[in-house]
C-alpha cells in the first residue's frame, strides 16, 4: 500500500510558476510509476503527466507540453511537478497518483492540492 501526500499548491499569477510535491508513504516509491492528473469544476479529471519508475520515460498532455516538467527524486521517495508560464485554464486540483505496473490506469490516489491561476 502506498500513501501519496500532494504539497505545493496555491494562488499563481498568469505566467508563474510553481511546484508541486507528491510524497510517498508506506513503502518505496522507487518502482511506481507516478502521474499528476487535475480536475477543474465542472469537468471531468484529466492527465496531465506522468513519468516511468526511473524518471527517464515521461509522457505530457498536449495542453501543458514545454510548461510542465515532471522529475522524481527516488531517495527522497518525491516526484514533483515544475509548472511554469501557467495559464488561468491550468486551475484545478492536482491529483498525484501512482501504480505499480502502468501509467494508463493507477491504483493510487493522493487527496489532491488546489492550484488556482488568477489572469
Amino acid at each position: 500500500q502506498v500513501q501519496l501526500v500532494e504539497s505545493g499548491g496555491g494562488l499563481v499569477q498568469a505566467g508563474g510558476s510553481l511546484r508541486l510535491s507528491c510524497t510517498a508513504s508506506g513503502r518505496t516509491f522507487s518502482g511506481y510509476y507516478v502521474g499528476w492528473f487535475r480536475q477543474a469544476p465542472g469537468k471531468e479529471r484529466e492527465f496531465v503527466a506522468a513519468t516511468n519508475w526511473s524518471g527517464g520515460s515521461t509522457r505530457y498532455a498536449d495542453s501543458v507540453k514545454g510548461r510542465f516538467t515532471i522529475s522524481r527524486d527516488n531517495a527522497k521517495n518525491t516526484v514533483y511537478l515544475q509548472m511554469k508560464n501557467v495559464k488561468p485554464e491550468d486551475t484545478a486540483v492536482y491529483y498525484c497518483a501512482a501504480d505499480r505496473t502502468t501509467w494508463y490506469s493507477m491504483a493510487y490516489w493522493g487527496q489532491g492540492t488546489q492550484v488556482t491561476v488568477s489572469s
